[in-house]
C-alpha cells in the first residue's frame, strides 16, 4: 500500500543520512588525528576547521529533520488523497449503477414508445375508416333528408286531397239532406254519407272542430270490471284484453289479447291509426309506467332515443294520474290526485292554465283526462260519475255531464272530434254528442 511505501522511503532516507554521516566522519578522521597532535602553531586553524565541520554536521541534522517532517506531511497528504480516491471510487460505482438503471429504463421506455406508436398507428387507421364511414352516413343522411322532404310534401298533398274530399262529402251530405228531408229518407242518406266521411277520417281531425257534448248518445255495458282507458272506441279492461267497439252498431268489432295482467292505459299512434299502444299492470309496455305513475307529482320530459331526462318541474302536490298532449304537441294536460288539471307549455314547462271544480274528485291513480282535438276544451271525469268540461280560453266550466253511476276512470274525444267517450269503474262506456 501507499502508506507502507512511504514508511520504506523514510527508512531508506534515514539509512542514507546515517551512511553519509559515517562517510563524513571517516573523511574527517585524519583531521581529528592531526588535531590531536600537540602542534601549538596550528591549533587555532584546526580548531576553526572543527567548528566549521561541527556546523556542517548540525546543518545535516537539520536537513535530515526537515526531510523527516516533509515525509510526514507527504504521508498525511497521501492518506488524504487515498480517502478522496476511495470516495471518488464509491461515487463512480454509484454512478455506474445509476447508469445501468437508466439504460434499463431507457430500454423499457423505448419499448413502450414503440408500442404506443403502433397503437397510435392503429387508432389513426381506425379513425380514417370511421371518417370514411361518417362520410358515407352523412351522404345517406342527406339523401334520407331529401327523401323525407319529398314524402312530407306528398303527405301534405294527400292531406289537402283528403280535405277536399271531406269538403265534397260535406257538400254532398248537405245537398242530400235538403233533398231527402221531405221524402223521409234523411236517415238513410246520413248513413250513406257517414260512410264517405269515415273513409276520409284519417285527415279529418285536422279540419273538424270538436263540439261540447250535452247528451248521452249510447250507454254500453262494455265490461264486467273497471274500464281504465278508451280511445275511438278502444277499451282496456281488467280482463287483460282490449276491446275495439263499432260505435254505430254498438258491439265489439275486435278483441285484442296478449296482456297477462289488467290493462290500465291505451293510446293510438298519431302517425297511423292502425297502431294501438297499451300498458298493463305487468308492464309489458314501458313508455309510461302508469301503475307507479308520477307519485311525486312531478312532470318529466324524456328523450326516448337516449333515455335521458331532459327537464323536470313540480306539477301537482300529489300523484299525477294522466298526461294528454295537444294535437300540435306544444301543450300537455296533467291531472293529479290533488283534484286539479294543469296545462303546461311543453317547450318551457310553464303552467298557463289550472282547472278545478268543487265536485270534481279524481277517482283513481290512473284516471285519464283529455284535450279536444281543436285544443279548445278539456274533459275530466269525477268520482261521483260526473264529467266536467272546461273551455280553455274562458278558463271556466261550459258543461257538466251526468249519466254514469260509478266513478269515471277515463274520457276521450274521438278522432273526428265529434263524440266524447267515457268509461267508469263498473265497465260502462258512454258516448256523448
Amino acid at each position: 500500500s501507499q502508506e507502507e511505501v512511504a514508511k520504506q522511503a523514510i527508512k531508506h532516507a534515514l539509512k542514507a543520512l546515517k551512511k553519509r554521516h559515517l562517510v563524513e566522519e571517516g573523511a574527517h578522521a585524519p583531521a581529528y588525528i592531526a588535531l590531536s597532535r600537540p602542534i601549538i602553531s596550528q591549533g587555532s586553524e584546526w580548531k576553526e576547521k572543527a567548528e566549521k565541520l561541527e556546523i556542517e554536521l548540525q546543518q545535516c541534522y537539520k536537513a535530515q529533520s526537515r526531510l523527516s517532517e516533509q515525509l510526514v506531511v507527504e504521508v498525511a497528504e497521501s492518506r488524504t488523497l487515498k480517502a478522496f480516491l476511495q470516495e471518488k471510487e464509491t461515487a463512480m460505482a454509484e454512478l455506474e449503477k445509476e447508469l445501468t438503471q437508466t439504460r434499463d429504463e431507457y430500454s423499457q421506455l423505448k419499448t413502450d414508445f414503440e408500442e404506443k406508436v403502433r397503437a397510435l398507428e392503429l387508432v389513426l387507421s381506425e379513425c380514417k375508416e370511421l371518417k370514411a364511414q361518417l362520410e358515407q352516413l352523412t351522404f345517406r343522411a342527406r339523401n334520407a333528408e331529401a327523401e323525407n322532404k319529398r314524402l312530407v310534401d306528398l303527405w301534405m298533398l294527400q292531406k289537402m286531397q283528403d280535405a277536399e274530399r271531406l269538403n265534397e262529402a260535406n257538400a254532398l251530405y248537405e245537398d242530400m239532406t235538403e233533398r231527402l228531408k221531405a221524402s223521409g229518407l234523411e236517415k238513410l242518406a246520413r248513413e250513406q254519407v257517414d260512410g264517405i266521411v269515415r273513409r276520409s277520417e284519417e285527415g279529418a281531425e285536422f279540419f273538424v272542430e270538436s263540439t261540447v257534448p250535452s247528451v248521452c248518445k249510447d250507454r254500453i255495458n262494455a265490461h264486467d270490471g273497471g274500464c281504465a282507458s278508451i280511445i275511438s272506441i278502444i277499451a282496456g279492461s281488467s280482463s287483460n284484453s282490449l276491446f275495439v267497439w263499432d260505435v254505430n252498431l254498438g258491439r265489439v268489432h275486435h278483441t285484442l289479447t296478449g296482456h297477462t295482467d289488467k290493462v290500465c292505459a291505451v293510446d293510438v299512434s298519431k302517425v297511423s291509426s292502425r297502431h294501438v299502444v297499451s300498458s298493463a299492470y305487468g308492464r309489458t309496455i314501458r313508455v309510461w309506467d302508469l301503475q307507479k305513475g308520477h307519485v311525486d307529482g312531478n312532470l318529466r320530459l324524456w328523450d326516448i332515443q337516449t333515455g335521458k331526462l331532459l327537464s323536470e318541474v313540480s306539477a301537482h302536490s300529489l300523484a299525477i294520474t294522466s298526461l294528454s298532449l295537444s294535437r300540435n304537441g306544444n301543450v300537455v294536460l296533467t291531472s293529479g290526485r290533488d283534484n286539479s288539471h294543469n296545462l303546461f307549455d311543453i317547450r318551457s314547462l310553464e303552467v298557463f292554465g289550472t282547472f278545478r271544480a268543487t265536485g270534481n274528485k279524481v277517482a283513481s291513480n290512473w284516471s285519464r283526462s283529455c284535450i279536444s282535438l281543436d285544443d279548445n276544451n278539456i274533459a275530466a271525469g269525477s268520482a261521483d260519475g260526473s264529467i266536467y268540461i272546461w273551455s280553455i280560453s274562458k278558463a271556466d266550466i261550459v258543461s257538466t255531464l251526468k249519466e254514469h253511476t260509478a266513478p269515471i276512470l277515463c274520457c276521450t274525444w274521438s278522432a273526428i272530434g265529434k263524440p266524447l267517450a267515457s268509461a267508469d269503474k263498473n265497465g260502462v262506456v258512454c258516448t256523448w254528442t
